[in-house]
């Protein structure tokens, strides 16, 4: 799941993403990925697309929140929580620095 869901953010041009590893730091998934959009639209179709690529492979449709104003939109797809936003509101809410755990997270490469 998580490679699928870095796959389909690089695909969708997503920019600065950022994957923090919780297994073993929290129960409520594996992996958290943070990408930003470069409009609410962007963000509105990298998370469209992305829920219909993990409905394609796993055959469970996650659940989404902040799709029709897409400034920050959460995607819940059981082992990896995404966070898409929009620049301005990522920069706000900085939750890499929230989630890092002390550590650098990882940026995951193109």
């Amino acid at each position: 799941m998580h490679a699928l869901v870095l796959a389909s953010l690089d695909d969708d041009q997503a920019v600065e993403t950022v994957s923090i590893p919780l297994a073993g730091k929290s129960s409520i998934a594996d992996h958290m990925v943070i990408a930003s959009g470069r409009s609410t639209r962007q963000v509105a179709s990298m998370a469209a697309k992305l829920a219909e690529k993990i409905k394609a492979k796993f055959g469970q449709t996650p659940r989404i929140e902040g799709l029709p104003t897409a400034d920050w939109v959460l995607i819940d797809a059981g082992d990896v929580i995404v966070h898409l936003f929009r620049p301005e509101v990522r920069s706000f809410y900085n939750l890499e620095r929230m989630w890092s755990f002390g550590e650098t997270p990882d940026a995951a490469s193109a």
